[in-house]
């Protein structure tokens, strides 16, 4: 049996508890070397075999997948944030499906919403934006058509950013292109949740700049949008006067 489980953004205690406990479990463990916090690999029991991705092709994880199971024993693929996004387990899945290996996916806490945590943010304000975009900036791995970040920036939603901080002259452009103020808020925040986080405020229009000043150029999280910062409607969620199916108000 092969389990993707979602490490979560960093720390050690953010993963599920159901995803410690199948850590925990595991003969095999392949771990996101690149980007998964190796405190959590102190978790394992003696005797389990570690294998770090970063240093390995799909044929390679399928290899040392098949022959755990042909000897009976239990792997854990362990991915970075949630596996859904940007784990690039598609492939993985189908080639064990191609091979009769039984798998299942445990779920973690993305880093997006660790990076949320870090500036004290919310994503949906009433009145601001109520929509988020998750993407990336096309670079060596392109991405569809119709999903540049130009034009993706004229909806003016709240946006994050994946894989993408060592691209921050380009990103500024494209969102300036897309028509976004330079004045509009952004962030850096890089290693969500690790002891070594750092969150940098700044707008789209200095993006680059507070970038190269705070030297963040990978692992880092871009957030831009007027969540960041700007006034916004109270949520009728509590409002004494508002009637829901669980309290009865004036409306």
């Amino acid at each position: 049996m092969v389990h993707f489980v979602g490490a979560g953004p960093g720390a050690p205690d953010l993963i599920t508890l159901r995803g410690a406990a199948l850590l925990r479990e595991a003969d095999v463990v392949i771990y996101a070397g690149s980007l998964v916090n190796p405190a959590l690999l102190e978790s394992c029991k003696a005797g389990c075999e570690i294998h770090n991705s970063a240093h390995m092709t799909l044929d390679e994880l399928l290899s040392v997948t098949e022959r755990a199971e042909a000897e009976g024993k239990t792997t854990v693929r362990l991915h970075t944030g949630d596996p859904s996004l940007y784990g690039a387990i598609r492939e993985q899945t189908d080639a064990l499906r191609e091979r009769g290996i039984a798998f299942d996916v445990t779920p973690g806490v993305s880093s997006l919403f660790g990076a949320a945590a870090a500036l004290n943010a919310e994503f949906t304000l009433p009145g601001v934006s109520q929509s988020l975009i998750v993407t990336r900036l096309a670079g060596r791995t392109g991405v569809p058509e119709g999903e540049a970040l130009q034009a993706l920036a004229r909806h003016g939603a709240s946006m994050a950013l994946f894989l993408s901080s060592g691209m921050l002259e380009r990103v500024q452009e494209e969102l300036l292109a897309g028509g976004c103020a330079p004045e509009t808020p952004a962030a850096l925040v890089y290693k969500a949740t690790w002891p070594e986080e750092q969150c940098v405020r700044c707008t789209v229009g200095t993006l680059a700049q507070a970038g190269a000043e705070a030297g963040i150029d990978k692992t880092a999280l871009i957030l831009v949008g007027r969540f960041l910062d700007a006034p916004y409607e109270k949520s009728r969620l509590y409002d004494p006067s508002f009637t829901t199916g669980f309290r009865e108000g004036k409306t």
